[in-house]
């Protein structure tokens, strides 16, 4: 069919307008007008609608499932946070000013000492909940509830899951045994994050509770991360959607997160910084 001077083709983005229904009245009729005229638009239109479709029916038994009530306390608590960041503002200029003083004073007189080996201590809650362990907490409250896939490779294809995940993450991994403490690995998934990939090991008990080991490379802004300190300490992060312990090795971050008491997750995050 030969197209009019008059009718422009229509863009990618004119199209997926149409597709997504974006577009209604004068604007839909307009550009439905211009569809009469080109022939390879209309072809684009036919094939992105069938993938859309297509893409729709995968999972569609999800759509009138309600939300995992971890996500719901997720969305909650986050909404909490903010609210306090927004309040928190109004100090934050004096607090940064104080700590620049303190921290200069203590440069000077040469009291900034880094240990030459590593050790593990317990530390209270991080004033604010760095992304790593945040991302960790958001990862575990997506994939945990899930009774189908919680998991891209089961644990009884685990040394393929472990060869696989070290790969991308370009570091030897290991998958903790916490059988001696109930959980047994349900398996792992791969996850992106800020500094490249980042890995997740689920694991589960006889009662259907879940953890999940995150974990990947960091950036030097937390702490102990790579031009910061070479001392592993364990920090808590109990505002997230889930409570986690995280601590940073060797430019590795690691979190453990599950609906536990500060207590009993302590226990398992020792158990797990062993092993690894």
């Amino acid at each position: 069919m030969d197209k009019s001077p008059s009718f422009q083709p229509l863009s990618d983005a004119e199209i997926n307008a149409l597709v997504d229904g974006q577009v209604s009245g004068t604007e839909r009729d307009a550009l439905e007008a211009r569809l009469a005229h080109d022939d390879a638009a209309r072809t684009r239109l036919a094939t992105w609608q069938t993938q859309r479709e297509a893409l729709r029916g995968l999972h569609h038994e999800l759509l009138d499932e309600p939300l995992p009530p971890l996500l719901l306390d997720a969305a909650h608590r986050l909404g909490g946070a903010r609210q306090r960041g927004e309040r928190g503002w109004r100090w934050g200029g004096l607090a940064a000013g104080v700590l620049l003083a303190f921290g200069a004073g203590w440069l000077a007189h040469g009291q900034w000492a880094v240990p030459d080996e590593a050790r593990l201590t317990a530390r209270g809650p991080a004033t604010a909940l760095p992304a790593f362990a945040r991302d960790a907490a958001l990862a575990h409250a997506v994939y945990s509830p899930e009774k189908r896939h919680p998991v891209e490779v089961a644990a009884a294809d685990q040394e393929h899951l472990v060869q696989w995940l070290s790969r991308r993450t370009g570091r030897a991994l290991k998958v903790p045994d916490l059988q001696a403490q109930g959980y047994a690995l349900v398996g792992g998934r791969l996850l992106p994050g800020e500094a490249g990939a980042r890995a997740q090991f689920m694991f589960q008990n006889a009662d259907g509770q879940r953890l999940t080991l995150y974990l990947g490379a960091v950036d030097a802004g937390l702490p102990n991360a790579p031009g910061a300190s070479r001392e592993t300490a364990f920090r808590f992060a109990p505002e997230g959607p889930v409570p986690a312990f995280y601590w940073v090795d060797q430019g590795f971050g690691y979190a453990l997160s599950g609906p536990l008491s500060r207590e009993a997750l302590m226990v398992l995050a020792e158990a797990v910084y062993r092993q690894i």
